[in-house]
């Protein structure tokens, strides 16, 4: 019974122990597959977070590009909108291009006008000054041309002795020989026409006559040079030069009236416009005689100063009023009585003396004279608008 009753107890305990082994199976197989489905669980939650996380990230990244569509769109309204600005720009910049262009055309022309309007002006005054010297000019002219006639009347007087003499030598030389009677006739010939005196003023009547002959020739001459209509263009000149031919124009006006003093430096050649430059020279020297009209002085002096030169023209005459000073230069302005000025000599020269890129300066008291001074570049400067380069003359405050 002992071994029966043995017998099961050892199967039903290693029942037991298959069940506790089944049963821990059972239970491992229980708590693996609670253990996967909270691994499970906890898969779903942390990709639940992903999508969350993803979900965010992508609606932010959209909110940016939709923000830079919409800035993109401005900056493109923006572009479009300056660029329409610069076309109009453009096309104004390139309207008052053109509006530019035609005025500088019209200036042009204008200029043009001016310029020649100043050359009848000029020629206007050229004549107007040739005209009052008319008959200082005769005068002049015709003081050597009638010795120079009357020398040549005496000259054909002597011319006709000699020749009678010659022909008394001729008539007793043709015989070879000469007899008393002979000699004694032409001794006779020779004391009639007194051939002593015949040498000596034969030479002296050429000579006087040569004399006149260039004394008309220069006078001619300087005034072919003063009349000049047009110029020869700039050229470098003796300003002495041109002094010394426009006295000799108006010499006649000016001996009669004022003493002429000379008190001249060293000048160097100037570029300038010569026939120009005389006209002034006239203007200054005839209103100096007239301020002189009962006696006086005008003193010519000039000197260098650097690349600038200055011509002086001081007369001792009455003077000019203080109220007139600031208007003398003015066109039309005169203080002479009617008829007898046109009051363009001094504005002209003005004119002149800006046009080389100089000055026209005065300086006067009533009752004790006048100075002009006329400054001028040795050299002209090259300048956009060479007709009328400023001023940079030394001596002058006022155009420095």
């Amino acid at each position: 019974m002992s071994e029966s009753a043995g017998g099961p107890k050892v199967v039903t305990e290693r029942s037991a122990e298959d069940e506790v082994v089944r049963q821990q199976k059972i239970i491992q197989a229980l708590l693996d597959r609670i253990d996967r489905e909270a691994r499970g669980q906890r898969s779903d939650f942390a990709q639940f977070q992903n999508n969350v996380i993803l979900e965010n990230q992508v609606r932010a990244q959209t909110a940016e590009l939709e923000s830079a569509v919409v800035e993109n769109r401005e900056i493109n309204q923006s572009l479009a909108a300056a660029r329409l600005k610069m076309a109009q720009e453009i096309d104004e910049r390139k309207r008052v291009q053109a509006a530019l262009e035609k005025e500088k055309d019209e200036q042009r022309a204008l200029i043009q006008k001016l310029e020649s309007a100043q050359n009848q002006l000029l020629q206007s005054e050229q004549l107007a000054s040739i005209g009052q010297l008319a008959a200082g000019l005769a005068h002049e002219i015709n003081n050597p041309i009638g010795f120079i006639n009357s020398n040549l009347s005496t000259l054909q007087t002597y011319a006709a002795d000699m020749l009678r003499l010659i022909a008394v030598y001729e008539r007793h030389t043709a015989r070879r020989e000469l007899d008393p009677a002979a000699l004694a006739e032409v001794e006779a010939v020779r004391q009639a026409i007194d051939i002593d005196y015949l040498r000596e003023d034969i030479a002296s009547l050429i000579a006087e006559s040569i004399d006149g002959a260039v004394r008309v020739h220069r006078i001619v001459q300087d005034m072919r040079d003063f009349s000049r209509v047009g110029d020869d263009g700039w050229q470098f000149a003796d300003l002495h030069h041109g002094l010394d031919s426009t006295l000799n124009i108006v010499g006649g006006e000016i001996k009669d009236r004022a003493q002429i003093v000379k008190a001249l430096g060293d000048l160097p050649e100037v570029e300038c416009l010569p026939c120009q430059i005389n006209q002034v020279f006239m203007n200054l020297l005839m209103n100096a005689a007239q301020a002189c009209e009962g006696g006086g002085t005008i003193t010519l002096s000039s000197g260098a100063d650097g690349e600038w030169v200055w011509i002086d023209v001081a007369d001792t005459g009455c003077g000019i009023a203080a109220e007139h000073l600031t208007k003398i230069f003015d066109p039309f302005f005169t203080t002479k009585p009617v008829g007898q000025g046109a009051g363009l000599g001094l504005s002209v020269s003005y004119g002149i003396a800006k046009r080389h890129g100089g000055c026209l300066e005065v300086e006067s008291h009533l009752g004790r004279g006048a100075r002009f001074r006329l400054c001028l570049p040795v050299r002209q400067r090259p300048v956009n608008d060479d007709r009328s380069p400023p001023c940079r003359c030394p001596t002058d405050s006022k155009c420095a």
